[in-house]
């Protein structure tokens, strides 16, 4: 049994971007996603009105019934094929010292970050899963590693019965931060592009065009699965149209087999 996902952070819409303006991307994203047919979308950056007119183009559906929404706030959202996946219970964690309250920022961050999770049935294989979408801070390490105990801590007290953990998002962190060995030494999860062996490239183009696809640079967008898990395909995808791109970011496609 395949599960696929995509984290993807879509940019917040920007009247500044030009040509790479979120009128012009959305079809491009949706195209994208559609294409790929994913069971869970991992989305980090839009404010609600964004999120929900992507999600109008989508044969997906929006995990929000527990969310209430802050008019100026970014967030980071997955979205389930209601086909594969049944949600359980979801929540917000605000990646602050005080997690539960909404808009919360600590630890010099700069804008108020969190994580969105869900536990979920796969209603092919009846196994249950514990899904966590997350956007840290752009600026500071010690910030984002204070976010990411934040996160770690309040997941293992919400996923009691122990399940599977898949955690995706824009880390803004490389693979060798102090952020993702927290991460690999708190959970019991793998990097699926370092299983398959690629070299590392830059997740984050700024809508400048990579000619020969290989730019080196941090990998901020990550998809972490459980050691279990088998990786059939993981891949940023590149592509533009005439000369636009989904986003600043590549979205991150993959395709695991939970066993």
């Amino acid at each position: 049994m395949q599960l696929k996902l995509i984290s993807s952070n879509i940019r917040y819409e920007n009247v500044h971007d030009g040509i790479h303006s979120w009128e012009n991307r959305r079809p491009i994203l949706q195209k994208i996603i559609t294409d790929f047919h994913p069971d869970i979308l991992a989305t980090q950056e839009g404010r609600e009105k964004q999120i929900k007119s992507l999600c109008q183009l989508l044969p997906l559906k929006l995990v929000e019934s527990h969310r209430q929404w802050i008019e100026d706030r970014m967030y980071p959202c997955l979205y389930i094929n209601e086909e594969q996946i049944k949600v359980k219970s979801s929540g917000d964690i605000w990646l602050s010292e005080t997690p539960l309250t909404p808009g919360s920022f600590s630890f010099k961050s700069t804008f108020p970050r969190l994580c969105i999770w869900m536990q979920v049935t796969h209603l092919v294989n009846n196994q249950d899963y514990f899904v966590v979408n997350t956007h840290l801070d752009h600026v500071l390490e010690e910030t984002r590693l204070e976010q990411i105990k934040v996160l770690i801590r309040e997941v293992e007290n919400l996923n009691k019965e122990n399940l599977p953990i898949i955690l995706m998002g824009d880390f803004n962190d490389s693979p060798l931060s102090k952020v993702r060995e927290f991460i690999l030494n708190s959970l019991d999860l793998k990097d699926p592009w370092l299983e398959v062996g690629f070299p590392e490239e830059t997740s984050h183009h700024g809508f400048k065009e990579d000619k020969d696809k290989q730019v080196i640079g941090d990998r901020i967008d990550w998809i972490l699965v459980p050691q279990a898990f088998a990786v059939e395909e993981i891949y940023l995808e590149k592509k533009s149209f005439n000369g636009i791109f989904p986003s600043d970011h590549y979205p991150l496609l993959a395709t695991v087999i939970p066993r």
